[in-house]
């Protein structure tokens, strides 16, 4: 389209320097007879002739009753307006059309000035040829670039689906290349490996999950089985009373890790993450602190809330409740008495900072990261209530608010910091 566009542009542009030639011509000659009458035309036309290096012009000249003054062409009579003419050159030669504009003359004569136009045709004939070749030209090289780049997407693109094919036999560690053919795809292929390592992780918590119950609801399971059994052969009503009373309770507890299993399935999956909104951050853990200050003093211990105020945060105002509540009862549950027990609130340059430091026992290090882990119980917890859910639920609920939760050495005692991200992060 743009070699046709200059094409015609430019056939344009000499077209109207042709006529403009002619007009300039002509208005000259029209003077020179207004001034000096046909003879000093004829004596201007002729000089006209001798200053050009070469004939530019051929000229008609015509007089009122139409006898010819002049006549440098093969037509017979002059015509007023733009037109063609024939010339003749001389002996041998062609018989050619010019470009011509007739104009009148004082006392109703013509004057008919007319161009050779050759060269323009023939710039316009190669102006087309060029057109022509360069347009299969670009066609030809579109197509062969098309097949190149077609052919080296396509093979790209056959890795893709070599590993996506891996994926689905099974093989979950299995990532997809890039196809390096645009950022565009390659965000695509990023975007699928996140995915996959998603799938990964959940993949990796359900056979966790599988293998937690194995073990560990074994026990509660079993000792359910010989209440019963022990029920069963019981000789009074009274017995046949407490032993169904008993089962019911193991019952009811097996039934709590149940739900708590799920619930942590089920927040690791990111459900829950569609009821966000903005959450008074401040408020939700000093409703859960106050509620615990009784816990606490009954347990011998002390609680102190340092929250700053209007601190707010995007999640689930429940969820979050739940969470500190976790935390703070694993805090009260697992120190002796006489334990300082804060819980802190403040904004810092990294985020969000919620946290409960106590000066108790704490952590051996090598072993924080395994309380985050279902079923996880330090040995001096064994023999206290519960089921070492409490924990995983509540890093369950801080990784469905993008918040980091780590444990720390509060020397003494632990410190468990939840960071979540600033504003607009």
């Amino acid at each position: 389209m743009l070699l046709v566009v200059v094409e015609r542009s430019i056939s344009r542009y000499a077209a109207a320097a042709t006529e403009g030639g002619l007009r300039s011509e002509a208005a000259v000659l029209q003077d020179d007879d207004r001034d000096g009458g046909r003879d000093n035309l004829i004596k201007e036309i002729e000089r006209h002739r001798r200053a050009g290096a070469e004939e530019a012009f051929h000229y008609q000249v015509a007089d009122r009753d139409g006898t010819m003054l002049l006549n440098d062409t093969d037509e017979r009579a002059a015509k007023l307006g733009k037109g063609t003419v024939a010339v003749h050159d001389g002996p041998g030669a062609a018989v050619e059309n010019f470009e011509s504009l007739g104009v009148p003359l004082t006392n109703g004569g013509v004057l008919v000035v007319a161009t050779d136009t050759y060269d323009i045709l023939e710039l316009r004939n190669r102006l087309d040829w060029i057109t022509i070749l360069a347009g299969v030209g670009i066609t030809v090289f579109a197509l062969a670039g098309g097949y190149v780049t077609g052919g080296l997407f396509m093979r790209r693109l056959d890795r893709v689906n070599e590993a996506i094919g891996h994926v689905v036999a099974g093989n979950y560690a299995q990532r997809l290349p890039t196809i390096g053919i645009s950022p565009e795809f390659d965000l695509l292929t990023t975007n699928c490996n996140v995915m996959l390592d998603r799938i990964a992780a959940l993949m990796d918590g359900l056979r966790q999950v599988t293998t937690d119950i194995a073990h560990d609801l074994r026990t509660p399971l079993s000792r359910l089985r010989q209440q019963l059994e022990a029920t069963l052969e019981a000789g009074d009503a009274s017995q046949y009373e407490a032993g169904i009373e008993n089962a019911i309770v193991q019952t009811d507890q097996i039934l709590t890790i149940f739900r708590a299993l799920l619930r942590i399935g089920t927040l690791e999956g990111g459900d829950g993450r569609q009821r966000f909104g903005t959450v008074d951050l401040s408020e939700v853990i000093g409703r859960v602190v106050a509620a615990h200050e009784p816990v606490a003093e009954d347990e011998g211990q002390t609680l102190i809330a340092e929250h700053q105020a209007g601190v707010t945060v995007a999640g689930d105002a429940d969820l979050l409740a739940q969470m500190m509540t976790n935390l703070i009862d694993n805090a009260i549950r697992h120190t002796p008495v006489g334990t300082r027990i804060v819980s802190r609130l403040e904004r810092t340059d990294s985020g969000i900072v919620a946290s409960i430091a106590d000066n108790g026992p704490g952590i051996p290090a090598d072993k924080r990261e395994n309380v985050l882990a279902r079923f996880y119980r330090l040995d001096r917890s064994r023999n206290l209530p519960g089921a070492g859910l409490g924990m995983s639920l509540a890093a369950a609920i801080a990784s469905l608010h993008h918040a980091d939760m780590v444990l720390l050495d509060n020397g003494p005692g632990l410190l468990i910091q939840v960071t979540f991200p600033a504003a607009g992060a």
